[in-house]
């Protein structure tokens, strides 16, 4: 499973300087591969025994900040090989990860905080691995968007996540009016200074729903916004929030007949995506129309 306990039955002849780490007394053998592995997005000690394994026995480290990553390397005395890799590197650094994977080298990918992959350029790197038939070991941790979720109060049963919202309110309005179809619980990342922008753009285009903002998860100074997006939307107009925000809103209360240019309008937006049946499916679930006559509409737009 990516990860095998091992003992070193022989002493190291040579002394040990103070503080440092004993490499081969307190690490795990890993295979070769990539592997995902969560940190902590605000209390340093929410990290798993298995990614301290991971991190201090792996040939390489890639960080998105080596400085940031620095700081939970020196908490827990690791001393493993550091390398930056983020967006703006990504592909000029791929070619070398992946020789050193090639290689048999154990690989591991951390972000700046929480879960690899989630609204960072991991996926790429891990989607290449595998098309290398290159193994890769995801190790579960910290997540912002479950942290959210799970402090939220709203139905956990079907969610979205959908990372930062486009900055530009236009493009911003155009993607909420394709998630107002969507049956579930969305959750977004924002920053203190759009959170109002985007409160008032989704009460707008999504309707009344309950929403929760939450911001600095488990950090000291933690806390929430719950209520409909006109509580949510008076209580920040009081106080902009400040740190790490995740908003989420609930599924839709209630269930109205939509008119026909809605069902039109969210068509025009779908069908790219989705293609005629299943946006047609989707759309009828929302809107209170019948399949048949959604798919009918969708034939005329084609």
């Amino acid at each position: 499973m990516g990860i095998r306990l091992t003992q070193n039955n022989t002493k190291s002849e040579a002394p040990h300087k103070q503080g440092e780490t004993d490499k081969e007394e307190n690490s795990v053998a890993l295979q070769p591969g990539l592997y995902i592995v969560a940190t902590p997005i605000g209390n340093i000690r929410d990290i798993t025994l298995r990614a301290l394994d991971a991190l201090r026995s792996a040939d390489l480290i890639l960080a998105e900040d080596t400085r940031n990553s620095k700081k939970i390397l020196i908490v827990y005395d690791i001393n493993s090989s550091l390398l930056s890799y983020h967006e703006h590197n990504a592909e000029k650094r791929l070619p070398f990860v992946l020789k050193q994977l090639r290689s048999g080298k154990s690989v591991v990918l951390i972000s700046d905080a929480g879960t690899p992959l989630i609204s960072d350029p991991g996926f790429k790197l891990t989607r290449a691995a595998l098309q290398n038939n290159i193994d890769v070991f995801p190790l579960p941790g910290a997540s912002a968007v479950l942290a959210g979720l799970v402090k939220s109060g709203l139905p956990s049963d079907r969610f979205m996540f959908a990372g930062f919202l486009p900055s530009k309110p236009a493009a911003r309005k155009t993607i909420l009016k394709s998630f107002k179809l969507i049956n579930a619980t969305l959750i977004f990342f924002e920053t203190g200074p759009r959170v109002l922008s985007c409160l008032e753009d989704m009460r707008d285009e999504l309707g009344d729903r309950d929403v929760a903002l939450v911001r600095e998860l488990t950090k000291k100074y933690e806390d929430g916004i719950y209520g409909s997006f006109s509580d949510v939307i008076n209580n920040v107009n009081e106080a902009q929030p400040r740190g790490e925000i995740v908003l989420l809103a609930g599924p839709p209360k209630t269930k109205q007949m939509w008119n026909k240019e809605d069902v039109l309008s969210a068509l025009k937006i779908q069908l790219p995506e989705l293609g005629l049946k299943k946006a047609s499916n989707e759309i009828s679930e929302a809107s209170g129309w019948a399949k048949r006559d959604v798919y009918q509409m969708g034939l005329s737009l084609k």
